[in-house]
């Protein structure tokens, strides 16, 4: 196993979902239970993170391009506000693009409500040597359709199973899941709110369905208990991240995902050729030297 981080040895221990002992009632959305305590230490400890994720990524792109199989995807889940956009600019921000996947998943189209709810996320998995990103995902067809009643509760319950199998079936197949459910107050998801009102620039944001939703806190509450201690297996494990410090959300979330690399521990591949040979043979026939 690779070498923890020395800046953050037990991030996901700290944020794992265990089931049995999980209750999101008890989580305090502001809490700061590891790592930095203020947000100019998390800058500072931003720039080591990113640079490490960097190198990180590379070997695992470098690892995927030489026939390696492993993937990593990162799943974010939360309400409205809780900082899924947020988290990608700032965790994926100094990842190579090349190497990246993002997709969100909004209200299911017409053709995609023509398959299974797994149909149009298996569409979107990253290839090897990727990381890909959820902004939403699975995790709606038994949140969104439960708390609307969007299907019978026996359909969403049986859900559940059927989503442990698939990502046992992700993880067997090479792809690492790590999810992280950005847990934030309902106090401060309307000061989020109204600062996209009070903001023009922030306004495209906001939907009056939003306000829909926030009248519904408390059933995503249970939804999400549900789903997270249901869905937090060995194979796919859930984290609860505190989400209504930003910059704690986003240092918290990058740790994980570094944390998860830094175990996976990418390698560069093998070349099939002998450098030196190919390197004396540039030296002494370049047709351009």
């Amino acid at each position: 196993m690779a070498k923890k981080s020395a800046r953050s040895p037990s991030v996901r221990d700290a944020f794992r979902v265990v089931p049995g002992t999980f209750d999101v009632t008890a989580l305090d959305p502001a809490a700061t239970p590891v790592g930095p305590r203020s947000k100019s230490a998390a800058a500072r400890d931003a720039v080591e993170v990113g640079a490490r994720l960097d190198r990180l990524q590379e070997a695992l792109y470098a690892e995927g391009a030489g026939g390696g199989r492993r993937s990593v995807l990162l799943v974010l889940q939360g309400v409205d506000t809780s900082g899924k956009g947020g988290t990608i600019r700032h965790v994926a921000g100094p990842l190579n693009p090349q190497g990246l996947h993002v997709a969100s998943f909004k209200k299911p189209t017409r053709a995609e409500l023509r398959h299974d709810f797994l149909w149009r996320v298996r569409r979107r998995l990253p290839e090897p040597g990727r990381i890909g990103v959820f902004d939403r995902s699975h995790y709606e067809d038994v949140l969104v359709a439960r708390v609307d009643r969007l299907v019978p509760a026996a359909e969403w319950r049986r859900r559940y199973r059927l989503i442990n199998e698939f990502e046992a079936e992700l993880a067997e197949s090479g792809v690492t899941v790590v999810k992280c459910f950005l847990h934030i107050s309902p106090e401060r998801q309307r000061q989020r709110l109204v600062a996209r009102l009070e903001n023009p620039a922030k306004r495209w944001k906001y939907d009056p369905a939003d306000l829909a939703a926030r009248a519904k806190f408390s059933q995503y509450s249970a939804a999400y208990q549900d789903a997270l201690v249901k869905c937090s297996t060995q194979a796919a494990p859930w984290f609860a991240i505190p989400a209504d410090r930003k910059w704690y959300r986003n240092w918290a979330v990058a740790n994980v995902l570094l944390e998860t690399l830094q175990e996976l521990a990418p390698r560069y591949p093998e070349p099939s050729y002998d450098p030196l040979v190919e390197l004396a043979r540039l030296q002494e026939a370049d047709p351009l030297h």
